[in-house]
């Protein structure tokens, strides 16, 4: 079975019926928290040692009966037991399929595996078993970002206007427990906590906040390519890369610069400079980076813009649908919209 439009819901309070769960995708630090919560939900608690075991799938390569064995073992303090497995790969496909043919005991046995593709056999067992289950986690959509935002500082009694929302929503994103310690921290600026009434949190706190870290990173990735500056592109993808921030939320923040290019040079069409025109998106530009901005927008014409998307909806297919490693075609992509952003600056 599949999970997608309703994760959350079966996270919090998986099928009694499921078996075992393949937690899979490019954000690692939604794959940990979806571990967790399926783990609390079941167990109670991600560190009772009487209820939840944890170990690497290279285990079950050297004993497979080991899956069998924990999988049947029951809890000393009664209720389901948790099994959780790290870093799976294809190589143990055969030995899911035959457990989720006759899977003993009652435990849930919970795996966590990189970013699969579609071909991969791993996913393929889950998703077409019916004591099986595959839940996806890829960066968070503009709209699903926006929620754990405005949740989680509403946990801290904290509410925030629209264009700070906006900034951290542009920002935030490729990796889950990345985006909420950046929020975490945004709370402990604030002075606030979950037993007080907090204020509202502004541009000006947010950039306070968080202006200066590594989430502004993306905008140097994003700004040296709209510049054709292919030996910063190339530096600051590896820092990023090297970090963890997902090559996909990567594709996506670029991608989001250059729709608003196309959305500024539609208004410059209509007989607005580049500044006024730049001046009408939301979120906002970054003061940082309005000169280069509005520099972009000048140089980058419709039919520039036209290829450089183009460009960016192939290397996301490529990468979702293809066997080409995830961050070499991203770079690839990147490297030719660098390339367009040399000739962009010759016109």
């Amino acid at each position: 079975m599949k999970i997608t439009g309703r994760a959350d819901a079966f996270v919090s309070k998986p099928d009694p019926k499921i078996r075992a769960v393949l937690i899979y995708g490019p954000d690692a630090g939604l794959i940990r928290e979806r571990l967790n919560l399926m783990t609390k939900a079941i167990a109670g608690a991600v560190d009772d040692p009487f209820s939840v075991i944890e170990f690497n799938a290279s285990v079950l390569s050297e004993d497979p009966a080991r899956l069998g064995d924990e999988a049947a073992a029951l809890s000393l303090t009664g209720g389901r037991r948790v099994v959780r497995i790290r870093d799976a790969s294809d190589t143990l496909a055969g030995l899911f399929e035959g457990f989720l043919e006759d899977a003993g005991g009652n435990s849930l046995v919970i795996v966590t595996g990189s970013d699969l593709g579609p071909k991969s056999k791993l996913r393929t067992v889950f998703e077409q078993s019916e004591l099986g289950a595959a839940l996806p986690c890829y960066a968070d959509s503009d709209e699903s970002l926006e929620s754990v935002i405005q949740a989680t500082l509403r946990d801290a009694g904290l509410q925030i206007s629209a264009d700070a929302l906006g900034w951290l929503t542009d920002r935030l994103g490729g990796d889950r427990e990345l985006s909420r310690r950046e929020l975490e921290k945004l709370i402990l600026y604030m002075g606030a906590d979950t037993k007080k009434t907090g204020g509202n949190v502004t541009e000006d706190d947010v950039l306070a906040c968080i202006g200066d870290t590594a989430a502004l990173n993306l905008d140097d990735l994003t700004y040296a390519i709209g510049d054709g500056d292919q030996a910063t592109m190339q530096r600051v993808f590896g820092r990023l890369t090297a970090e963890g921030t997902s090559s996909i939320s990567i594709l996506t923040s670029v991608a989001r610069h250059f729709m608003r290019l196309h959305e500024t040079r539609g208004r410059m069409a209509e007989g607005k400079n580049a500044e006024q025109a730049a001046m009408s998106l939301r979120p906002p530009v970054f003061f940082k980076f309005k000169q280069r901005f509005n520099g972009q927008a000048q140089r980058w014409n419709e039919a520039l813009l036209a290829r450089s998307l183009d460009i960016l909806m192939d290397a996301e297919m490529a990468a979702k649908s293809t066997d080409i490693p995830t961050e070499a075609a991203v770079e690839r992509a990147l490297l030719q919209l660098a390339q367009v952003g040399r000739s962009a600056g010759r016109r």
